[in-house]
């Protein structure tokens, strides 16, 4: 039940276009999540969507992904095993400004007269364009034209294009360019999902240079360490004359032109940036390598860096478009603003991971969660599997950090923080934090995803081998065998992914996925053991794994304890769900939610109230271990149930809604899912976007209305548009094959682009598929394909 009304965009504000996102009107009610929704990023730096002049701002944002400081959790009442280090990600220095004078009147877009207006997110060139016509009182018009990237092929570079011409007259104009050095960080006003807060003095300046048009600095975080080096460049073209001037501040610095403006002469400044940040490196060395960038970045020009930007993008659409018709003209546009983020978040994020917000905000503190994996790793191990591999790979690089919160926890093995960016937990709240024992079995759940479908099994080998053992370990540890005749095996004092319903029994989702976990450890162990018994010696020496903890751990899954309710024919959320009193969300005011924000934890924790799907989500997951009778019933009790107060929410309940044909809700949940940015709808857009909902939204439409299932890799459709959508076309990378999916409501054509050829069923149909040999099939399967291997 979701209490919130969808609203489009304005109409006269943000025009219809299928690849641009276009702003015609500058708005100040919009002007908070316009910065969200026009920020550009690629995976390593992002920038909000600020205007160049510098202001007006909601928040005034640069961030690096990673690049972080810590900070002591302080706690009323200490206990042992608590987090002690909070991580916040830090707003760095600013290097987008440049404030525009014309006849020494500064352009300020609240009150400037614009005769035009227009600002664009490209999501088919990557870049944020405007162009405006300013009107002056003294009756000058100023054309000013800009563009900005930052580069995906050259991580650590982003770039300015600015253009100022003065259309009908002379006019002294003068460009200041600057680096502004300390910058605001968010800090929470009482909403738990903002940041905490940091003082912008925690990132001290420790070095500047100047020469030229240049501006390099080099800071150090207080606690964490952390160093970073950023500069800026300039180029510029006009024939008019000018004079440059270059100031340092110790607040930062400043390259001004003056300009002897003529009438008609366009002046262009090219404006490079460059970020370097490290956890060992001494800020002067980053220094040296921003200059050499700068150097480079320089020399090649602005027309490379674009050209590069476009090549890129093309590539990136080539597979991952999705061509849809669909019954309103908005939704291509939506969808590919979804992708686009996606890829903005995700690119370059080498050693590191996605953030909840992406690099568009500092909610969440920029923490990673077991988001990235349920939510977006589905769509980067089927469109950007080398992108899937680097975020698995940094969990790797955490284990051993894993390995000791585990001890701090009483535990053996390994325990992957909820919330973190340098591998330590940050979650102070351990009932809806370190409780969700659950993520350990989301990443190696993310894993098997990736090894299925891209068969990268020196990957798995070579990586998800120790993670599976010592997640493996820990739920052995963590659960325990009852005495009955038939032992069955419990987890007790956890959480699942429904934070309203905490420390609790026998978690349904929590028990299911240990198991899938349990059973991958085992089979991965004994695989290793036959097929590459040096890898497995090797394994075995640095961790002290035996052969036999695979039999432990298998027959610990053999005896997992699913709940279910016989007489009602569902499986309880956990052990005491159903003895709660149901919360009366039908009587509950809109203006509170979420609940949340307006009711003691306690208060929600003794109602039958969810937060997200929980065991829906199980059976989007583990679908094949649940009857669809068991599907239907569960969703049936569960959906009333609710809030939808989590943005990961509406996705999944929309893909089992598709898959239990209503068709109705399916489209009034994607619906939710795919305007949950654009429309606003949680009304915290303005704390960056929801990128876990944004690979959701991806996942609505390939797992939901082309039902498509990848249970142990091996791929089946079962596709059902809505009346609404007449076609759905995409690209599947599998097993480093190109399969192009084409579905209308008569026929569905399957294609193997490039590739030898693969094997998918369609409906109960097993399919060869021959490479550049499209098979057609009807899209109605005569009957509901039996997708569970075993019920719970």
């Amino acid at each position: 039940m979701i209490k919130r009304e969808v609203l489009l965009p304005p109409l006269h504000i943000y025009p219809i276009d299928d690849w641009k996102l276009i702003e015609k009107k500058y708005d100040p009610n919009f002007l908070a999540q316009n910065e969200t929704m026009f920020s550009i990023g690629n995976g390593y730096m992002g920038m909000r969507g600020n205007f160049e002049e510098g202001s007006p701002y909601f928040q005034n944002g640069t961030f690096i992904n990673g690049f972080h400081e810590t900070w002591p959790i302080c706690y009323g009442e200490e206990a042992f095993g608590f987090a002690k280090t909070g991580q916040t990600m830090l707003n760095v220095p600013d290097a987008k400004i440049i404030k525009l004078y014309v006849d020494d009147e500064p352009f300020y877009i609240p009150t400037a007269d614009l005769i035009e207006y227009e600002r664009t997110l490209n999501m088919k060139s990557g870049t944020l364009d405007r162009e405006l016509i300013w009107d002056m009182p003294s009756g000058k018009k100023v054309s000013v034209k800009s563009k900005r990237l930052v580069s995906f092929k050259q991580r650590h570079i982003a770039a300015i294009s600015y253009e100022v011409t003065v259309l009908n007259a002379d006019a002294p104009v003068v460009i200041s360019s600057q680096l502004l050095a300390h910058q605001e960080n968010q800090a929470s006003n009482g909403d738990p999902r903002q940041a905490k807060g940091v003082d912008g003095k925690s990132l001290g300046l420790q070095e500047q240079r100047n020469a030229d048009c240049r501006i390099v600095f080099g800071l150090k975080t207080e606690k964490s360490k952390m160093t970073l080096g950023c500069g800026i460049d300039h180029q510029i073209t006009t024939k008019c004359k000018y004079t440059v001037k270059n100031d340092l501040t110790e607040h930062g610095g400043k390259v001004v032109f003056s300009i002897d403006a003529k009438q008609g002469q366009a002046i262009t400044l090219k404006k490079y940036i460059a970020y370097f940040s490290s956890r060992r490196v001494p800020s002067h060395e980053l220094c040296e390598r921003a200059e050499r960038a700068l150097d480079r970045v320089t020399q090649e020009g602005f027309g490379k860096l674009e050209t590069a930007q476009q090549q890129h993008m093309d590539d990136f659409w080539r597979l991952s478009d999705i061509y849809i018709e669909a019954g309103h003209p908005r939704v291509p546009q939506t969808l590919r603003f979804n992708i686009f983020h996606i890829l903005q978040a995700s690119d370059r994020v080498e050693g590191a991971s996605v953030g909840a917000k992406g690099l568009t905000g500092q909610a969440y503190e920029g923490h990673y969660f077991w988001d990235t994996e349920i939510y977006l790793l589905p769509f980067l191990t089927y469109n950007s599997p080398h992108v899937a591999r680097t975020i698995l790979k940094f969990r790797h690089s955490m284990l051993d950090k894993a390995r000791q919160r585990a001890r701090e926890v009483n535990q053996k093995g390994a325990l992957f923080p909820w919330r973190t960016i340098n591998g330590e937990e940050a979650s102070s709240y351990y009932a809806a934090g370190t409780a969700q024992y659950h993520i350990n079995a989301d990443i190696m759940y993310a894993l098997k995803k990736y090894v299925d479908i891209t068969g990268d099994r020196n990957f798995l080998y070579e990586f998800g081998a120790e993670m599976l053992a010592e997640t493996a370990r820990l739920w052995l540890d963590l659960g325990f065998f009852t005495d009955d005749d038939i032992p069955q095996f419990h987890i007790h004092g956890v959480t699942g992914p429904d934070e309203y319903n905490a420390i609790v029994n026998n978690n349904a989702y929590t028990n299911m996925m240990a198991r899938e976990n349990l059973r991958y450890a085992a089979e991965t162990i004994e695989e290793l053991w036959e097929k590459n018994f040096d890898q497995f010696s090797a394994l075995a020496h640095d961790i002290g794994l035996e052969l036999s903890e695979a039999k432990k751990w298998r027959r610990a899954a053999e005896c997992m304890y699913i709940p279910y309710n016989e007489e009602m024919g569902i499986h309880p959320q956990d052990d005491s769900f159903l003895e709660k009193k149901k919360w009366d969300l039908e009587n509950t005011p809109s203006e509170r939610f979420p609940l949340l924000l307006y009711y003691h934890p306690l208060v929600i924790y003794r109602h039958q109230v969810i937060k997200q799907a929980d065991v829906v989500l199980a059976m989007l997951l583990l679908g094949q271990e649940f009857s669809r009778e068991q599907k239907m019933r569960n969703f049936n009790y569960y959906e009333p149930l609710t809030t939808g107060d989590s943005s990961l929410s509406v996705c999944i309940q929309g893909i089992l809604a598709a898959e239990l044909g209503y068709d109705k809700k399916a489209l009034e949940y994607f619906r939710y899912a795919v305007l949950m940015d654009l429309s606003d709808v949680g009304g915290n857009v303005h704390d960056g976007v929801h990128v876990a909902s944004m690979g959701g939204t991806w996942m609505g439409l390939i797992y939901g209305f082309a039902g498509l299932r990848d249970y142990d890799g091996r791929l089946s459709f079962s596709p059902r548009l809505p009346g609404v959508t007449k076609r759905l076309r995409f690209n599947l990378k599998v097993q480093g094959q190109v399969l192009e999916v084409d579905i209308t409501h008569e026929v569905v054509t399957y294609l193997v682009k490039e590739g030898k050829g693969l094997e998918i069923r369609h409906c109960n149909k097993t399919l060869s598929l021959k490479p550049g040999k499209p098979v057609c099939e009807k899209r109605v399967c005569e009957e509901f394909p039996d997708l569970a291997v075993g019920t719970t």
